[in-house]
């Protein structure tokens, strides 16, 4: 059986090198742990203290690494989830990733660490997985949500790209030819989805795919309302915006306030997330409403049958959305 020390000696490195890297307690170069996890790899090495342990016994409780602070959305998902275990007097803690990839990588570790029996977690960027890869090379039972990443996991979220077809659809059927979209965290899956589904629908109704009036990144409020300023200062500005998310939703309305824009007067508004304030912003607010205590619910059984049965073939799960229309889009002054 692989030790430690096999694996310092492979990647060149110490040992406590290789506690770092397994542990996330210091930074590592790229180049190194990449190294690290190769002779990790190639050693079948497993940390094995931790790994026996989870093997003995249940802790009965389940991880939640989701970013709670940037994103009010989760608060739903995280509601259905910790009912679900409850009933099942099973212990949720809940970490908050902040959506940067170091702190999800750190927070997925730490949850390990503490033996919780699974884990649900909402990844990050597609460009870092590093937090996916742990849970894959660790074996630990768990679920992603929202941003579905890996066919290898249980993985529960939406039809984005569909639903922002609607969208689409939508607002062409109210005259809109130029629309605009503010897409949201650049990077997730569930950004690039809502992308892909904004070119489908455009190109599909005929209307040329504008590369510009698909706004630069916004991780946001204030940068949505950037990207905003940006779309209505082209030569040709939208007659109507796209926002990909909750965040971008706000966003784009402070930016289209700030540039003395009325909504939907001068630019109707969609948005993907329905949320406490939509029905009371004026206007209200036209938008994608994700089932998000079904999401939850979902989640937290999917969980519960991987723990259970570990080598049951993992499956993707996409809930329906629905669009709920009121005022920003204009539909109660439908064009001729």
């Amino acid at each position: 059986m692989a030790t430690i020390a096999d694996v310092a000696r492979i990647a060149g490195v110490s040992l406590s090198t290789v506690s770092h890297v397994l542990n996330g307690t210091r930074f590592v170069r790229p180049e190194t742990e990449k190294a690290v996890r190769d002779a990790i790899a190639a050693t079948g090495y497993t940390p094995n203290s931790l790994a026996r342990s989870l093997a003995r016994a249940s802790t009965n409780s389940v991880g939640i690494a989701i970013s709670t602070v940037s994103n009010p959305y989760f608060s739903d998902i995280i509601r259905a989830v910790e009912s679900e275990c409850a009933a099942l007097d099973m212990t949720i803690f809940l970490a908050d990733t902040h959506d940067i990839p170091e702190r999800e990588l750190q927070v997925v570790q730490a949850l390990h660490q503490h033996r919780v029996d699974g884990i649900i977690l909402a990844p990050s960027t597609t460009s870092s997985e590093r937090a996916v890869t742990y849970l894959r090379e660790n074996k630990i039972p768990a679920v992603l949500v929202d941003r579905l990443v890996s066919q290898e996991f249980d993985q529960v979220g939406v039809y984005n790209a569909e639903s922002v077809e609607r969208l689409v659809d939508h607002l062409v059927g109210l005259g809109h030819r130029r629309i605009g979209m503010v897409p949201g965290q650049p990077g997730f899956a569930t950004t690039l989805e809502r992308i892909a589904g904004y070119r489908s629908a455009v190109i599909r109704h005929g209307i040329d795919a504008d590369d510009d009036l698909i706004a630069p990144g916004s991780i946001d409020i204030d940068s949505a309302a950037d990207s905003t300023d940006g779309l209505m200062q082209l030569g040709q500005p939208p007659t109507a915006i796209l926002a990909g998310n909750n965040l971008a939703t706000i966003g784009v309305m402070r930016g289209l306030r700030r540039g003395g824009f009325a909504v939907p007067r001068d630019v109707a508004l969609v948005g993907f997330d329905d949320f406490d304030w939509a029905d009371s912003f004026e206007p209200r607010l036209t938008v994608i409403a994700q089932p998000c205590l079904d999401i939850g619910r979902v989640a937290a059984n999917l969980l519960l049958e991987r723990i259970k049965d570990p080598d049951k073939p993992p499956t993707t799960t996409r809930l329906q959305t629905s669009l709920i229309v009121r005022d920003s889009c204009g539909a109660h002054m439908r064009r001729p």
